[in-house]
């Protein structure tokens, strides 16, 4: 049966893209006008292509979400859009609160140490967010949020091969505003958000929203008693919009992230085991290495400290030079710090025991320059990056008690091994871009674009064992003459650069029916592997390649009957080349990383959003993303015995379910004066691996995640009362895992989960 639907909806959407012919982008003066999204989504504004466009004249595969759609089903934050969105995955990383995993059509990164790039880019109003910590964005204040799916690099540039999100805060405006809610629920919940706007003056808006967000642990540290999965997250946002002239615009934004919530270690999947291959925990302490009742549950002995911190400041200047030229400028800096501690074989022991610290800053402008005539519409650009990327880590890799009765000299090695890992990351990055339309007729149009980036990178990496605790790095100290055994000291620099185009032809059948053809490409940055083990793996100080991605997509946008059905298809093609593969291998009593351009890829699939509007009151939903992602070649250094050959057969994707499935109703109904909207939703995906190979321990089957919201508004508009509850069935899903196999290290193979079954009140006050 699954074949089955799968050649239907290959054939569908192939029979769809032919009936269709290519789409008419819209044009910046025929723009639907700034309004509030509606269910159909025939007013949906979007800014796909850094200009106001509608929804379903775009020539992308955009997906786009309102506050009040994401609000539904009680959303809490972006990783709620991979159950609504084809070929999506946004997850929680492993073994962490806030950082961010982000897949699209196959292609991002899984790990996200500093030094390594995401694969799908992350921006906050226009904002290039460039590190995955604290990137988990809860959702509030928003006007929308843009999910663009394939490569993005002509108008986005680097780090976009696999798409974009992007978080559009709420716009300020001219009127006096205030919206206060709160939410209560399972594990008491308590979240507090509070937003406004005060126009002081004519020309000049103020505002700000804040965000309090707690809930308890999902489950415990049985060893400390500590919560496990809890959260305790304050963020907030400072606003300004000043319009002097009618020409010119300027918005000021400051915001700040702390998150202190408690670390993840993980759940055991395995039985711990000793050296030897024996059980590592017996007798009356026997439960300890068994995998703990409750899958939130944890026997880690490292601690419960961990703290995410970010803030960022950007200003954006807008200046109408007369009706057909704009001139926009957007000017950004961000900084994050992370400290924290993961126990990756989750028993008290001390081994494979984590301290770690990540921080960053970057500094960003960008300038544009946007025309928009009868028939020809275009945006071109400057844009640079200064960032810095840096962390160190200590791993504890276990104790050598057996030194321990030798002697004062050799007491110092009972305190075991301890790897320290440490470097820093400097890029600066430049791109010129631009992406023009050009209308032909009524029906005919096109657009071109291309994007040049230079990416100049500056790498340090010092990896090195030490007898004790802690490491220097975190106040140990070196004993002997003989310690460290250094693996990695090295400092390079290197430069990368790519031309980007995208080019697409665009039909309007009619009004209600428009579709596209397009190629596109992006390249996702080289570097250096943080990791690096020279003595192991000595070509790590030559750094990696950059990856590419070329897609060819045809698609169909559209209404038919009477409007009643809105729709969005896509088929696409993608070749993939010198494909980033991290990888970690146990050597001897240490772990050796690399970093390899792995070889080339195929993706192939098709994508669908719908709605149907049944009556005025009942409308239904339905997402379908279908891919098919291979390996065509998989080239791989054996750390053992130094010999590269081609994997490709025993490889597949990571975090790339073939199906990603969506089913939704929306029923609206006047009740006691006031309206009244229950909406249902259940999502499907299809079994996938954490990693290129195949880990029954950690790899997560299909499943289903069924929510369901109910809401009333109050007849002014005021006052809003919902009712949420997600995971109703109570699904235990993986969302990440580690494998560290070797009984040296305990056999320790640990996996992370997505949020239980919970329940939640609201209410809401708006003026």
């Amino acid at each position: 049966m699954k074949s089955a639907f799968k050649r239907a909806l290959i054939t569908s959407a192939a029979l769809s893209v032919t009936a269709m012919g290519l789409a008419a982008p819209a044009f910046a003066q025929d723009a639907a006008p700034e309004a509030a999204p509606v269910e159909d989504g025939t007013t949906v504004v979007v800014t796909a292509r850094r200009r106001d466009e509608t929804l379903k004249a775009v020539p992308i595969a955009v997906s786009s979400f309102s506050a009040e759609k994401l609000g539904r089903t009680g959303a809490p934050d972006i990783t709620s859009l991979q159950q609504q969105t084809p070929n999506l995955t946004l997850q929680v990383a492993r073994g962490s609160n806030s950082t961010l995993i982000a897949f699209i059509r196959g292609v991002g990164q899984q790990d996200p140490l500093w030094g390594f790039e995401p694969g799908v880019g992350l921006y906050v109003d226009d904002v290039y967010i460039a590190r995955p910590q604290g990137a988990v964005l809860d959702i509030y204040d928003i006007q929308r949020i843009e999910v663009l799916r394939g490569p993005q690099g002509t108008l986005y540039g680097r780090n976009t091969i696999g798409g974009a999100v992007k978080y559009v805060t709420k716009p300020l405006g001219h009127e006096t505003a205030f919206t206060a809610k709160a939410v209560l629920g399972s594990y008491n919940n308590q979240n507090l958000t509070l937003s406004g706007a005060l126009p002081l003056g004519d020309t000049l808006t103020v505002g700000a929203a804040v965000a309090s967000l707690k809930h308890d642990g999902y489950g415990k540290n049985l060893n400390t008693g500590a919560e496990h999965y809890n959260k305790d997250v304050l963020a907030y946002r400072l606003s300004a919009d000043w319009t002097p002239t009618d020409d010119f615009t300027a918005r000021f934004n400051y915001d700040n992230y702390t998150d202190n919530s408690a670390p993840r270690h993980g759940h055991r999947e395995t039985v711990a085991k000793n050296a030897f291959g024996g059980t590592l925990y017996t007798g009356a302490n026997a439960y300890i290495g068994l995998p703990t009742d409750s899958i939130y549950d944890t026997y880690a002995g490292i601690g419960d400290d961990n703290k995410v911190v970010n803030d960022g400041a950007s200003a954006t200047l807008e200046y109408r030079v007369n009706d057909t030229w704009t001139v926009k400028s957007i000017t950004a800096v961000r900084k994050g710090r992370t400290d924290t501690v993961i126990d990756f074989d989750g028993t008290p022991r001390d081994a494979l025991d984590v301290q770690a610290y990540y921080g960053d800053s970057q500094a960003s402008q960008e300038f544009q320059v946007l025309y928009s005539g009868e028939h020809w519409s275009t945006v071109a650009g400057l844009y640079y990056l200064n960032s810095t990327a840096e962390g160190a880590f200590d791993t504890r890799l276990g104790t050598y008690d057996a030194y321990a009765g030798l002697g004062a000299i050799y007491a110092k090695f009972a305190n075991g091994l301890t790897a320290l890992t440490a470097g820093k990351v400097r890029t600066q990055s430049w791109a010129a871009f631009f992406d023009s339309s050009v209308r032909i007729n009524d029906k005919l149009s096109f657009s071109i674009g291309g994007r040049y980036t230079e990416d100049h990178k500056t790498g340090t990496v010092y990896k090195a064992n030490y007898y004790g605790r802690r490491s220097p790095a975190f106040g140990g100290t070196t004993f002997l003459t003989a310690n460290p055994d250094l693996k990695t000291n090295y400092a390079n620099d290197r430069t990368f650069s790519a031309f980007t185009p995208r080019v697409s032809v665009s039909y309007n059948f009619t009004g209600d029916l428009t579709g596209y053809a397009s190629v596109s490409s992006g390249f996702k940055s080289g570097g250096f592997d943080m990791r690096g083990d020279a003595s192991v793996t000595p070509n790590t100080v030559n750094g990696y390649k950059p990856e590419y991605v070329v897609t060819q997509e045809i698609g169909l946008k559209g209404s038919m009957f009477d409007d009643r059905l809105n729709f969005a298809a896509d088929i696409f093609s993608s070749k993939y080349t010198d494909v980033q593969i991290t990888r970690q291998t146990t050597v001897g009593s240490t772990v050796a990383s690399q970093v390899e351009n792995a070889g080339k890829a195929n993706m192939k699939g098709a994508e669908f959003e719908g709605t149907f509007r049944f009556t005025p009151n009942l409308t239904a939903s339905a997402t379908i993303g279908y891919i098919d992602a291979e390996y065509e070649e998989f080239l791989s250094y054996n750390v053992t015995t130094g010999v590269t050959t081609n994997i490709a057969g025993a490889a597949k994707f990571q975090n790339t379910p073939e199906w990603t499935n969506s089913f939704g109703l929306t029923w609206r109904s006047q009740v006691a004066g006031g309206q009244l909207v229950i909406a249902p939703q259940a999502s499907y995906r299809s079994g996938q691996q954490q990693f290129e190979f195949a880990l029954p321990a950690l790899d997560q089957p299909a499943f289903w995640l069924y929510d369901l919201g109910a809401s009333w508004t109050a007849p002014s508009g005021h006052y809003k009362v919902g009712v949420y509850g997600r995971n109703l069935t109570d699904e235990e899903y993986r969302v990440g895992g580690y494998n560290f196999p070797a009984n040296g290290f305990g056999n320790s193979v640990t996996a992370f989960y997505g949020p239980p079954k919970t329940f939640m009140v609201s209410l809401e006050y708006k003026y």
